[in-house]
């Protein structure tokens, strides 16, 4: 996982692997879901769940480095209201999805995402994805818009996504580089409930310890080791880098973009002036770019509502019970 703050490009990026040992022993993951595997593509199965939940079926997707068990704590209360019955798809190269290389980057990554679909036989559901997962939700909706409901961008709205030209380019928000994060050490490698606790503490809000299982490689008698190195990631930096444009999006969409920033924990309680210095600089070009693309998204797709949240990159984390309040106000605004 990645987060704001690490270097320009992660701020957005952010095969066929089983569970390490971390998921064995007595550690049970307590999301209320189910997990299936859908085959997509030759000897790629993706890992999907499923919280359950009545109404229209939402689909969620991670960004860059994550995996649907990101969305554990979050999922459940999607649902709450009834008035969508909830799904997840680990992208292909993450977690327990399996993986091959393609050429076509966003497409097939949001062919993956309509395989799915199909499999479950979900009737027009809506996409809600976060980050670099916004490049499926635009590869979808403009492809296939008769598929989809709606889509809901989550800090996923950015030049990968929709680019007409009147916004930022990719390459200037690859260009900027912030502060670097602290890195786990000693007693916060002693488990992965420690593990989870010091990031939480480090960035500003929680990810769950199933994520963390996930993306952690652990040691013999189960500590978390070292992050993952995923074959998918090659792929999502080509589609950072990649020619690819989406400039008209027909269907009805919400995006919610973080501005202005927060910055992170550790940087307010840095006692280091360089590192606030540093950040002020690049949370100010941060905002100033993601304005003006939110401004570009907003005037260049007539059928999004674009909201703007003081909160972080994690937005659905950061500011929860917004981002629950506009996803359920889009969802009940659907036909």
């Amino acid at each position: 996982m990645v987060r704001w703050g690490q270097s320009g490009i992660s701020i957005l990026l952010f095969s066929l692997a089983p569970l390490y040992s971390q998921q064995s022993g007595p550690w049970r993951d307590p999301s209320p879901h189910t997990v299936r595997f859908v085959t997509v593509d030759k000897d790629v199965r993706l890992e999907v769940l499923d919280w359950g939940g009545s109404g229209r079926p939402g689909v969620l997707l991670p960004g860059g480095g994550d995996t649907a068990h990101v969305f554990d704590e979050f999922a459940p209360k999607l649902k709450a209201k009834g008035q969508c019955h909830v799904y997840g798809i680990t992208p292909r190269g993450f977690g327990a999805s399996g993986f091959s290389a393609c050429k076509n980057g966003c497409d097939c990554l949001g062919d993956d995402v309509l395989a799915v679909i199909d499999s479950l036989k979900l009737n027009r559901p809506v996409l809600v994805g976060h980050s670099i997962a916004g490049c499926e939700l635009s590869s979808v909706g403009t492809r296939y818009p008769a598929g989809v409901a709606g889509l809901v961008y989550l800090e996923a709205a950015y030049p990968y996504a929709f680019d007409n030209g009147r916004g930022p380019t990719m390459r200037e928000f690859e260009e900027i580089e912030g502060p670097q994060p602290p890195t786990p050490r000693g007693a916060d490698l002693a488990s992965f409930d420690a593990l989870q606790r010091w990031d939480a503490q480090v960035y500003g809000f929680p990810i769950s310890e199933a994520e963390f299982r996930q993306t952690w490689d652990s040691t013999s008698d189960g500590r978390p080791a070292r992050a993952r190195d995923f074959p998918g990631s090659q792929m999502l930096t080509k589609i950072m880098m990649g020619v690819k444009r989406y400039t008209d999006i027909p269907v009805p969409v919400l995006a919610i973009f973080a501005i202005p920033h927060v910055q992170e924990t550790w940087i307010s309680k840095s006692p280091d002036p360089a590192v606030h210095e540093a950040a002020k600089a690049y949370f100010t070009t941060i905002d100033a770019l993601a304005e003006k693309q939110a401004k570009a998204f907003e005037d260049g797709v007539p059928t999004a509502r674009v909201v703007r949240l003081r909160g972080m990159h994690y937005i659905y984390l950061s500011n929860e019970p917004d981002v629950l309040r506009e996803i359920r106000t889009f969802l009940a605004g659907l036909k």
